[in-house]
């Protein structure tokens, strides 16, 4: 029997519609802009100019604090600017505007394709080495990776997890990684499970994604340590709580972080750019996304170099159809709705999805029945029309005491909801809310 979690979940329309579409590798940029802040925690700060040169791969900004990661340059050519731009949070935000001439790479970076399969370095080299390459949490969150390779004193890691998922609908860049380049993930999975001390790795992927499996299974007989878990298909088993639990059967308490439960989780695209890095000296400058929707001329998985335009995106998967309504970077549950395709990719971007105009509206909301669907759903084990309700009325005080802060914004109640009821938007304002008053909390301490 397939593994699953045990609390929530739902199983929407999955609508993968780049399956099986091989990675093409998307042309570069007139001008790439490279946000400064591409990951949780501090913004980098940049260390170059206006009228500098540049090469691929060089260090254009160094982190800003401990939660932090360097920023690399995606492209070659002469520093435009720094200056602010819009970012898919639909606010201002800095970067470094960079006029594209040719294609120079650093010399430390390793281009050749040959697979590298010792490691050499110690476990501290190796986060350094991590650290230095700007590599961050490639699932979404884009938590600084040196950062989760180092617990905190006291906890210790007793199993790496990797999440080969991919739960959101329409999204595949995960899946097509897997296919083409599974040696150099299970490479990078060794490397990762040297650098916090472990001695077993489970890769948990879909039963969705079966040749995936197939061929991770084939190849892990030659990577002591390491199996292949297929799993239940469910959203939101990607989240890394859920996922731990329907590996391990460990609950990671609230509010606590999940190294509580021994376990670090890391997404294979990260583990990909672990072996990059520490294997080929290469900074994480470009990733897969996949550029998607049902009236898209050929929805594709593209390599894409940090800072293009989301429009060129757009463009090479056969340009903008006359019914999108709606343009989201990720995928359609967790994704955010963008306001202009001259926005750039990040690190974070794992997807674009061209949303046509008969999905796009939201239906008319009407008063709560009751029904209780969005409990059962919620994969936290939350009320979630008890949360929405108390952030209605700006009772903060009750949803702290009702764990709003655990709410991972995964949107399954509000896909439920036979009344339309948008919930998870009145549960982000109420963690708006109460995550400022925590943190006022904590500081005056």
């Amino acid at each position: 029997m397939l593994k699953s979690f045990r609390i929530g979940g739902i199983h929407p329309p999955e609508n993968k519609l780049s399956a099986g579409k091989p990675v093409q590798s998307v042309a570069l940029p007139k001008q790439a802009i490279i946000l400064l802040g591409q990951h949780i925690g501090a913004p980098a700060q940049a260390v170059v100019n206006k009228g500098d040169s540049v090469k691929v791969g060089t260090l254009l900004a160094k982190a800003g604090g401990f939660v932090s990661a360097n920023i690399h340059s995606s492209v070659s050519g002469t520093v435009a600017k720094i200056d602010q731009i819009t970012d898919v949070s639909g606010y201002k935000r800095p970067a470094i505007f960079i006029d594209v001439e040719g294609d120079e790479w650093e010399e430390s970076i390793d281009r050749s394709s040959t697979l590298i399969k010792e490691c050499n370095l110690s476990d501290k080299e190796i986060i350094q080495r991590i650290s230095d390459c700007g590599i961050v949490g490639l699932g979404g969150a884009t938590f600084p990776t040196q950062v989760k390779l180092s617990p905190p004193p006291g906890m210790k890691a007793s199993i790496l997890i990797i999440n080969g998922v991919e739960c959101e609908p329409y999204l595949t860049s995960d899946h097509q990684l897997m296919m083409e380049k599974t040696e150099e993930i299970l490479v990078g999975i060794t490397i990762l499970k040297k650098a916090i001390g472990v001695d077993r790795a489970v890769i948990g992927i879909e039963n969705n994604k079966k040749d995936a499996i197939a061929k991770m299974q084939g190849l892990v007989s030659s990577y002591p340590g390491i199996t292949v878990c297929p799993l239940k298909v469910k959203y939101p088993q990607g989240g890394e709580k859920q996922l731990i639990d329907a590996i391990i059967r460990r609950q990671v308490p609230s509010g606590g972080l999940p190294i509580a439960t021994g376990a670090v989780v890391q997404n294979v695209g990260t583990a990909f750019a672990v072996y990059e890095a520490v294997q080929k000296n290469k900074p994480l400058f470009e990733r897969i996304v996949t550029v998607t929707g049902k009236s898209l001329k050929s929805p594709s998985n593209f390599l894409v170099r940090i800072g293009t335009p989301i429009g060129q995106l757009i463009e090479a998967a056969g340009g903008m159809p006359e019914d999108t309504e709606k343009i989201i970077s990720g995928g359609p549950m967790m994704g955010k709705a963008i306001v202009s395709t001259e926005i750039p990719t990040t690190k974070g971007c794992s997807g674009v999805l061209l949303i046509r105009n008969l999905e796009s509206a939201r239906e008319e909301m009407s008063p709560c029945i009751r029904c209780a669907k969005c409990v059962s759903a919620c994969p936290m084990g939350l009320e979630p029309n008890l949360l929405a309700k108390l952030s209605t009325f700006s009772n903060w005080e009750k949803c702290e005491h009702e764990h709003i802060m655990d709410c991972i914004e995964c949107g399954s109640c509000s896909y439920t909801c036979p009344a339309h009821r948008p919930l998870l938007d009145f549960i982000r304002l109420g963690k708006g809310k109460v995550g400022n008053i925590i943190r006022s909390r904590a500081a005056k301490k």
